[in-house]
């Protein structure tokens, strides 16, 4: 193996992970919601704002590491942009009101999906 095969072989799994976190977040949002819906009280845990900022925290920081990896590694910003664009929705969801209207949770897994997106895109660029 070169070492530049290396490298992509220690680093492919990041984007991997960081799909399983957005799909992660996906199922948190929703359940916040039924929860929610069925019992506020069960509902106040998820829905504290540590709990997303810790979450968009880490998502950041994994998706820095993924996808900057990938753009200097194959030279693709698409992947990158769309990432970026999924944050900038998440962070943005996160100063909506946590009402039934739904806002929050809708921009909250649009965001988690573009993000999803562009980690899938920076997989394919790197095979």
């Amino acid at each position: 193996m070169t070492p530049s095969a290396t490298h992509t072989h220690r680093f492919a799994g990041l984007d991997r992970y960081a799909i399983g976190l957005s799909g992660l977040c996906m199922v948190h949002c929703l359940a916040t919601s039924v929860l929610v819906a069925l019992m506020s009280t069960a509902g106040g845990f998820l829905l504290d704002p540590i709990f997303h900022e810790v979450g968009l925290t880490i998502a950041i920081g994994l998706g820095a590491l993924a996808l900057g990896r990938g753009v200097l590694h194959h030279g693709y910003m698409m992947p990158a942009a769309m990432g970026a664009l999924g944050l900038g929705i998440m962070a943005g969801a996160m100063t909506l009101p946590h009402d039934s209207g739904g806002g929050e949770t809708l921009w909250t897994i649009i965001g988690v999906g573009l993000l999803a997106f562009g980690h899938d895109l920076n997989r394919r660029a790197d095979t």
